[in-house]
């Protein structure tokens, strides 16, 4: 009996709770979603996809369908619009993994930066001397404040600044030595 009736019936029924004529219609346009998902899409399981965003979000759909035009119209217009939302979330993953790629890029060439410049720093460590480059280590690599540090190095803390201040001296010449 459901089989004849017409499809605005049907997505009455179906609006209403009925899951029975819900099933009637997607039994009946589901490899037309398909086609149209299809000829949009290009590629099979796209379309796949959204075949079945398409007939899971059906069933809240119906209540908008107020039978003005033939309930396929209706449809096919829900399938359109769910096919180009695909292709803008698609392209907008694409935008996304670009975006990704290039930041990917820019931080290895950050981090290459960085690690040449440790390297750097920590030769130039080795040419200053002990008492400069022990608390040069606190300080810097351990991130320990100068009053830390002079506890550490049971030395005054304006001795750790003034250390502090003769390897910034040092690190400059031997830069522009380099230079």
């Amino acid at each position: 009996m459901r089989m004849n009736t017409s499809d605005s019936e049907l997505a009455g029924q179906a609006a209403s709770g009925d899951m029975a004529a819900f099933q009637v219609l997607l039994e009946r346009h589901y490899d037309s979603i398909f086609r149209i998902a299809l000829r949009f899409t290009g590629v099979r399981e796209d379309a796949e996809d959204v075949a079945q965003t398409v007939c899971t979000s059906l069933a809240a759909k119906l209540r908008s369908f107020k039978g003005e035009a033939r309930f396929t119209t209706w449809l096919y217009r829900i399938v359109v619009n769910a096919s180009q939302d695909f292709h803008r979330r698609q392209s907008a993953t694409t935008r996304l993994h670009q975006a990704y790629g290039e930041v990917s890029e820019l931080v290895r060439g950050a981090e290459a930066d960085t690690a040449r410049e440790l390297a750097w720093l920590y030769d130039a460590l080795q040419q200053v001397g002990r008492d400069l480059r022990e608390t040069a280590v606190l300080v810097l690599a351990e991130g320990l404040t100068h009053a830390e540090a002079a506890d550490v190095l049971d030395i005054k803390e304006s001795t750790v600044s003034w250390r502090m201040h003769e390897l910034r001296k040092e690190l400059k010449t031997l830069a522009k030595a380099e230079a």
